[in-house]
């Protein structure tokens, strides 16, 4: 399978836009909604005082804010994990609130609570003779809208094996049919989102990271992408093509998956702790212009140990500044022979 970039939550007992809209409450609350913050189109989740956890393929850049409670957090570091698909994200500013982490391993039968934005549940996938057997609902209107649900860790699989190399674990969980009024999956653009077990309290175990599918309901189809509670009978994309899903007299899910967090936890305190022991990074911008645009200047080295920056010579006049979390003031430029190094404090 290929993963998809993901969206929003969808139900199997309503299509009601305006369903978990809001906070969860009563034995769901401070179940991870408070952590969740939008990150382009898409969402992070707060796991330290200047850093939030999300997802690689959704994209962004240093400089790109992160807003969360009513602020903007500029992202000032990305940090990306060579063995899955999680990005730790370094923040200007300070984070009051920030979510516990799942570490046991003991992520398979726990109830969990998902966080995600965007599509509205869209049109019935039928099959069967005469169309009369609901299977799901396609995608529908992407609203952006920030919503949860509920559904239970199924168990964990290897991404690496499903997917591609570089998943890492994932935990695999169910869409299923009378499960309760919360009962979830998701779409396009729900990649990011915060997963939470209860495990004593409610703890990050997963980012959401793809769904199953494309489906058809023919050999030849176009295809499309649905949120489905019994495959039976439709046909799903593999390398070959469209392959039937025999229908059998009990339904057969289709799955989203998360990014394991559990198995991580030692390269996200590695992080943590270099995050910790560097001060807030400066970075140079030029531009041609003293009113600007500014942009980050590539070829710039920077050495906060000693405050000073070293550049290559350009070849027609430029302007400087620095940017950070805290205020810089450049004290001095030296023109060497095909170097500039900029003093800064």
């Amino acid at each position: 399978m290929t993963p998809a970039s993901l969206h929003a939550v969808l139900f199997h007992s309503t299509g009601d836009s305006e369903h978990n809209t809001t906070a969860p409450m009563g034995p769901l609350s401070d179940s991870g909604w408070q952590f969740q913050g939008r990150w382009g189109a898409y969402l992070g989740t707060v796991i330290s005082s200047n850093a939030f956890l999300t997802a690689q393929h959704v994209g962004n850049s240093i400089g790109t804010s992160f807003f969360f409670n009513g602020a903007a957090y500029p992202a000032t570091a990305f940090f990306d994990d060579a063995e899955t698909d999680l990005r730790l994200v370094q923040v200007c500013d300070t984070f009051l609130v920030a979510a516990t982490l799942h570490t046991n391993q003991t992520e398979s039968g726990k109830p969990l609570v998902v966080f995600g934005r965007g599509t509205q549940r869209g049109l019935p996938v039928t099959t069967g003779a005469s169309n009369d057997k609901t299977n799901g609902w396609r995608w529908g209107l992407f609203d952006s809208r920030l919503r949860w649900g509920e559904n239970t860790v199924e168990t964990v699989v290897d991404g690496s094996s499903l997917f591609e190399a570089g998943v890492g674990d994932l935990l695999k969980i169910d869409f299923t049919a009378d499960a309760g009024p919360n009962e979830c999956h998701l779409s396009i653009g729900d990649s990011a989102g915060g997963l939470f077990v209860l495990d004593g309290t409610w703890q990050l175990a997963g980012i959401n990271y793809a769904v199953s599918g494309p489906y058809s309901t023919s050999a030849d189809g176009p295809g499309f992408d649905a949120a489905i509670f019994d495959e039976g009978g439709l046909f799903e994309q593999d390398d070959d093509g469209w392959r039937l899903i025999p229908d059998r007299p009990f339904d057969q899910p289709g799955a989203f998956y998360a990014t394991r967090v559990s198995t991580r936890i030692n390269w996200i305190n590695s992080v943590l702790e270099q995050i910790a022991a560097q001060p807030d990074p400066a970075v140079l911008q030029s531009s041609a212009d003293p009113a600007g645009p500014f942009a980050d200047h590539a070829a710039a080295t920077v050495d906060p140990v000693d405050n000073l920056v070293t550049l290559p010579q350009p070849a027609t006049s430029r302007f400087y500044r620095l940017r950070g979390c805290q205020a810089f003031s450049i004290t001095s430029i030296e023109l060497l022979t095909d170097t500039i190094r900029i003093r800064y404090e």
